[in-house]
């Protein structure tokens, strides 16, 4: 086939996104695909509108990437695309709605605070919640502009932070626990979830650094959990999924709580990255399938 792998972009996960790309581009050829790697810009949608490619592969992560525009665009241009829609990406990529959406799913979700750049007062502004709190962004990935504050100092400083990233942002109660993350893939209606990832960060939190630097974090599968616990884990990534009206493949992250009361989902990703240290790839060859056969069953999944 010939396929348009779009990455790079203008969010601030740019570099997350050449990685991701590259890592793709790599794949399809090496299966046989004819490959264009056009490193996307808002600014440049003419090397869109003349494409000519029977499929297209997104790459992108973050804002132009991740939160349904260029799914819209894709869609006027009747040219189909690996991943979600425009409706299921811009609500997974909205955390304060994919939050309340997952809630109302039966799911249990990090109680919360939000906070609006054009109403925000300093002077006036009460915290809601009990110290630490984390701080971040609405709409952004990869853990950037994310604050974890435990008094007032480090609240007003993180928000001030989140706010250079996005008007609208998310303050919530501090879970201390493990991290995991489940990915799930599959035609609509018959989506399995793969082995679920523990992440043990070298850092003092997962990171940006933590995520992205080679060796800066350990992924153990299967997970260190409960069989109980590692079935609703993997039950609530799929349901998660469909509750955001999610297409092909995706990745929920949840933290399991030190004190052993039920998991709580942080938040889902429509286009998990593809790099090297990624966790999706991790979880599909622990399910047998190497970073290429990944890379082909989401082509199929996508044409089926």
């Amino acid at each position: 086939m010939k396929i348009a792998v779009l990455y790079g972009g203008t969010s601030a996960e740019r570099d997350v996104s050449l990685l991701t790309g590259k890592g793709i581009m790599s794949a399809l050829q090496k299966k046989g695909h004819e490959v264009i790697g056009i490193d996307f810009n808002p600014n440049k949608i003419s090397e869109l509108l003349s494409l000519n490619v029977d499929l297209v592969f997104i790459g992108l992560h973050g804002r132009f990437g991740e939160d349904g525009r260029i799914q819209g665009l894709l869609d006027m241009l009747n040219i189909p695309y690996v991943g979600s829609g425009v409706l299921g990406s811009a609500l997974a990529m909205n955390k304060v709605k994919a939050k309340r959406i997952l809630e109302k799913a039966g799911m249990r979700v990090a109680k919360d605070q939000t906070l609006n750049n054009e109403t925000f007062n300093r002077d006036e502004f009460k915290l809601q919640l009990e110290f630490p709190v984390v701080v971040k962004p609405v709409r952004e990935g990869s853990t950037i502009g994310l604050t974890i504050a435990y008094n007032e100092e480090e609240l007003l400083e993180g928000i001030e932070k989140a706010f250079q990233h996005d008007e609208d942002i998310l303050i919530e109660e501090f879970i201390k626990g493990m991290e995991v993350t489940v990915a799930v893939w599959g035609k609509k209606g018959d989506e399995q979830a793969l082995p679920v990832i523990e992440i043990v960060p070298k850092n003092k939190y997962y990171d940006y650094e933590a995520k992205y630097a080679p060796g800066m974090s350990e992924h153990i599968i299967p997970a260190r959990v409960s069989a109980e616990t590692y079935e609703y884990l993997q039950k609530n990534a799929v349901l998660a999924h469909q509750a955001l009206e999610l297409k092909t493949y995706s990745r929920t992250d949840f933290i399991v709580p030190d004190d052993g009361s039920l998991p709580v989902v942080l938040e889902v990703n429509t286009l998990p990255g593809m790099t090297p240290t990624s966790l999706f790839p991790d979880a599909a060859r622990e399910a047998g399938y190497s970073y290429e056969d990944m890379i082909e069953r989401l082509i199929e999944l996508t044409l089926k």
